[in-house]
């Protein structure tokens, strides 16, 4: 035991206290006991006082007391140096009445402490050893996990048909020479025991990332696509000459992943795994809400400062204010010290939470390496280390990912079954067959909403004028598609070429081969691997080396006069050599993985193909799960476009997830499904409540079901507002009405409990039939009408926008049609109709914003809108901000001014000079005539100013700062282009859907 002195020179006798600090050491000296000095150290720095009392003041959710100064943090708690804790150990035993001596020895009992607490990490407890759970456990009890790994891949190339391949035989032996040599048998293993207790419970599997590149992989079931047909690499994943860990990604069901996690626990035990901890860290909407919090400003005034910033640092606050448009006029909103706050807070952690994917696998001696605090909710164990330490100290992690998109097909594909008693399998090549015509038609279509890796604007447009045609052309697409290629400009020549209208060149003879399925382009990682190989004689595991360097800008010069000097050597002209390297320099490491891009190509062409040939059972997977990046208002618009009937939500039809349903043809037409709402998209009801709706089905009245489903009275008037209760007659408001009758007389019960609804009770409708008498829907009991007017088409509109967050009975569009008529706008279906350089006014609901990266350095706005007769592409560059950003951010409905961009025969954008509100247009129609409408739209575009409480402003626009955003500023990469500070940081779609969003909204944009 020891006790702790601490002197923080708080007055008084309290904790930090001179005083307390003396007596604690004389108490110690006087029992014995050794004491120890330290500062309680809470951050690194001085002056971190205020910074430590807001996260005080939000870990106990009350503002900072500033009539209390006492509770605030002295400012005294940084690490100091030897020096000051010399001077604080000889003040402490003064005061307690010691000589200097005892200070000294104060000083030595604490660095002798330190030292006992001092730990080996590698021989103390074993980290930097990798320590793989025992071969008992994944089939290897009686045998060496070599040979039953050996084995297993014999087994499956013969029942894969390729056991007289020789090619792939060597491959194999090559690949297993490998994984033995390294001593990774159990790991692979491992990973497939996983792989195939997922599977057992009936949940979709596969694998991505470079481990789709080995065929030991897809001889396991771990990896779908078989490499060799696709001409991956192994060396890319794994070779001798790589001294970190092969790592196999997974991706699972989200809905089922904990499911996954629990077989993980179950097969190797609670002693030997561990979910990986994910600090969650400040960025700025979260520090201007706790900063705001604690300093007691007001809390509608610090959301919206926190809505008007884009999903950025906290350290880049000030920043953000000064460079973006759409900020302007937010800094006067809070004085400067919130801001220094604000940036203060950056990158310190939240809190702690599990990571999404991430999984330890271990002997039974994991718990004695790290250490691991019980997950709330499902209660697993979860390491304190986060992702990088668990890499660091060499524990075994399996990311294990949960995929939207998995889930959305095994519900389309279990509604197809459950509708029409066909069981689909799509990974089965018989009944989805690979190249199938009209899952091309529809992804060169690009009509592609919905579909894996292929909905968002950008590969809308590359789909456009890629028009893929192979399973080999989706994988170069989705290859294309990343921030590396676009900013090395590899997309344009490979489409001019692919076209014809380029010269397919290649470096030299010998590189035709590599570069043959890319027209000379080089696009894939594996395509640099074979290059190195070729022209240097190398083997793949070095060329895989080389081309990891090339992101390494001091080791790039040595691979520069490596590859000059061994290719030289084998005989290549200076020019073929100084021109190969080159291409190798700029696109080595910014290409993409091949193996990659080839595990993402199969869901993509699985739901391509869903989409095709089941749209309705696709839809309603997407609806249910929410896998991509747009709302899903934005899918059901999408569904009602290609003929899928939308069914209304129905207590008496709908279930919890949303479900397919055959629809009778009208005047001759062949019966279609169609898609029925599901109860889980009312907004606050719970699952327990729609579990309960729908295991009572069918309800004879609306009695009947305030009775046995018992919702809450908002669920129920919700329910009544988007058109759920209308089998039970009346109109919406009346059904409102009989509502809170019932609810008057539940509430009137002795002891709070719900009246017996018996027949004849004054104000309740009879109730014709008991829970479960097996009468039909048809046979439902009407309500009495109350001689209520119904809901106006708005209020409907309205009510399923706030309920259900979707325009479900019609588009919401659909009131503005006549404005824009009068207005000249171009729908989106005549809009292809357009020639390149047409002005034009569009118009639409906003489903997205963007801010990506482009190689020219500057920060476009790509935005896409919805007008109910398809969707229009707009993007606004740097000169517009000023007048446009704010407008595009903060606003829904916009009318947009610009001109059309053509780039292909499917590629279409307008690049927009101009923005406006649509709602506040339509009431300016209403209230001053079209003349007021065309003379706002003919002014010159004012510069949007946010206002200080950030929300909408009618007041006057603040002066124009310097022109575009960031002023000019831009981050030059080492590749020679340029990145915008404020570009978004990740691609699309990657984050978790909230379920209720009306538009998605990158990292970069505010709103």
């Amino acid at each position: 035991m020891r006790l702790e002195v601490v002197d923080h020179g708080r007055p008084g006798s309290g904790p930090g206290s001179l005083r307390l600090a003396a007596r604690t050491l004389g108490f110690a000296v006087d029992q014995g006991v050794p004491a120890v000095l330290s500062n309680a150290v809470r951050y690194a720095d001085p002056g971190q006082g205020p910074v430590a009392d807001v996260l005080d003041s939000a870990r106990r959710l009350v503002p900072v007391d500033r009539r209390r100064p006492e509770t605030w943090d002295g400012g005294e708690r940084w690490l100091k140096d030897a020096a000051a804790m010399g001077r604080a150990a000889e003040r402490i035993a003064e005061a307690a009445g010691f000589r200097r001596g005892r200070a000294h020895r104060l000083l030595a009992l604490t660095e002798e402490t330190a030292g006992e607490c001092r730990v080996d990490p590698r021989s103390d407890i074993g980290l930097g050893r990798i320590h793989f759970p025992e071969p008992a456990l994944v089939g290897a009890a009686h045998r060496t996990a070599a040979r039953v790994l050996r084995s297993r891949c014999a087994a499956a190339m013969v029942l894969r048909g390729y056991d007289r391949d020789r090619a792939r035989w060597a491959r194999l032996h090559d690949e297993l020479g490998t994984i033995e040599r390294l001593g990774y048998p159990s790991y692979f293993l491992t990973v497939a025991q996983v792989v195939d207790d997922v599977r057992s419970l009936g949940i979709r599997v596969a694998a991505r990332g470079s481990g789709a590149g080995s065929l030991v992989n897809h001889l396991l079931g771990i990896a779908h696509a078989d490499p060799v047909e696709h001409g991956l690499l192994m060396e890319r994943f794994l070779s001798g000459r790589r001294a970190a860990l092969p790592d196999i990604d997974i991706d699972v069901e989200s809905a089922r992943r904990l499911e996954v996690y629990h077989a993980i626990f179950d097969r190797f035990g609670a002693e030997r795994v561990a979910t990986v901890a994910m600090p969650e860290t400040y960025r700025v909407r979260h520090a201007v809400r706790d900063v705001g919090a604690a300093l007691g400003l007001d809390p509608a005034r610090v959301d919206g400062l926190a809505k008007a910033f884009p999903h950025i640092r906290a350290r880049d606050a000030r920043a953000a204010l000064a460079e973006l448009p759409e900020l302007r006029g937010v800094r006067e909103g809070a004085d400067e010290r919130l801001w220094q706050l604000v940036e203060a807070l950056d990158a310190l952690p939240r809190g702690m939470a599990m990571h999404p994917c991430g999984v330890l696998l271990s002997d039974a001696t994991l718990l004695d390496r790290t250490p691991v605090v019980p997950t709330s909710g499902e209660g697993f164990a979860m390491s304190q280390f986060d992702k990088d330490d668990v890499e660091d100290l060499g524990l075994l992690k399996l990311d294990v990912l949960g995929v939207r998109m998995q889930s959305a097909m095994a519900h389309a594909v279990a509604e197809i079954g459950r509708a029409t008693g066909v069981r689909l399998d799509l990974d089965d090549p018989e009944q989805v067959p690979p190249g199938d015509p009209a899952t091309y038609d529809l992804i060169r279509s690009t009509e592609t909403l919905g579909c894996f890796q292929i909905e968002s604007p950008g590969q809308r447009d590359l789909v456009g004028r890629l028009q893929p045609a192979t399973f080999h052309d989706l994988v170069v697409d989705i290859s294309l598609f990343r921030p590396g290629p676009v900013a090395a400009d590899m997309v344009r020549p490979f489409i001019d070429a692919r076209h014809g209208r380029a010269p397919v060149r290649y470096p030299h003879a010998d590189l035709a081969e590599p570069l043959r399925e890319t027209y000379g382009v080089v696009v894939f990682h594996e395509q640099i691997i074979e290059i190195l190989r070729i022209m240097t004689g190398c083997g793949r595991d070095e060329a895989d080396e080389r081309r990891r360097a090339l992101a390494d800008a001091e080791q790039q010069a040595r691979v520069r006069d490596w590859f000059a000097r061994r290719a030289a050597g084998r005989g290549y002209a200076p020019d073929v050599v100084a021109h190969t390297w080159e291409i190798v320099e700029a696109f080595g490491a910014y290409g993409f993985c091949k193996a990659h891009a080839v595990a993402f190509a199969v869901p993509t062409y699985q739901s391509a193909w869903l989409k095709a040939h089941h749209p309705a059972a696709f839809y309603a997977g997407l609806l249910t799960h929410d896998p991509g990046m747009y709302p899903k208002r934005l899918l059901l618009a999408d569904a009602r476009r290609r003929g899928v009937p939308v069914l209304p939500l129905d207590v008496n039809r709908s279930a919890i997830t949303h479900r397919i349903e055959l629809v009778s043809g009208r005047e001759g037409a062949p019966d279609a499904w169609g898609l029925r709402l599901a109860l889980s998209d009312v907004h606050g009801m719970s699952g327990v409540e729609a579990g309960r709706i729908a295991d009572g089905q069918p309800y004879r009245s609306l009695a009947d079901l305030w009775q046995r489903a018992r919702p809450s009275r908002p669920v129920a008037e919700r329910l009544a507002r988007v058109g759920a209760l209308d089998a039970f007659g009346a109109n919406r408001r009346d059904l409102l009405l009989h509502l809170a009758e019932l609810h008057r007389h539940g509430r009137g019960a002795p002891g709070g409990q719900l009246t017996l609804h018996l027949d004849g009770q004054p104000g309740l409708p009879p109730r014709p039939g008991g829970a479960g008498d097996g009468a039909g829907v048809e046979s439902a009991e009407p309500v009495e009408p109350a001689g209520l007017p119904d809901l106006s088409d708005v209020e409907r509109l309205s009510a399923e926008l706030g309920v259900l967050g979707m325009d479900a009975s019609r588009h919401l569009m659909a009131d503005h049609r006549d404005f824009l008529a009068e207005l000249g706008a171009v729908p989106a279906r005549l809009l292809r109709d357009a020639r390149h350089g047409d002005t034009v006014l569009v118009a639409g609901a906003k489903a997205a914003t963007q801010t990506p990266p482009i190689r020219s350095g500057r920060r476009v706005i790509f935005t896409t809108l919805d007008d109910s007769t398809g969707l229009v592409d707009c993007a606004f560059f740097d000169d517009s901000h000023e007048a446009c950003a704010r407008t595009v951010f903060h606003s829904w409905l916009l009318l947009v001014r610009g001109t059309v961009q053509r780039r292909g025969p499917r590629s279409l954008s307008v690049v927009g000079s101009a923005a406006w509100n649509l709602a506040e247009l339509a009431e300016l129609r209403r209230t001053g005539g079209l003349e007021a409408v065309t003379a706002r739209l003919a002014a010159a575009p004012e510069p949007d100013r946010a206002p200080q409480d950030g929300a909408p402003s009618d007041g006057p626009a603040a002066e124009p700062g310097p022109s575009g955003a960031g002023a000019g500023r831009t981050i030059r990469l080492e590749t020679g282009y340029a990145l915008h500070p404020w570009a978004d940081l990740q691609p699309p779609g990657e984050r978790a859907a909230t379920g209720r969003k009306l538009w998605h909204a990158s990292p970069g944009s505010a709103g």
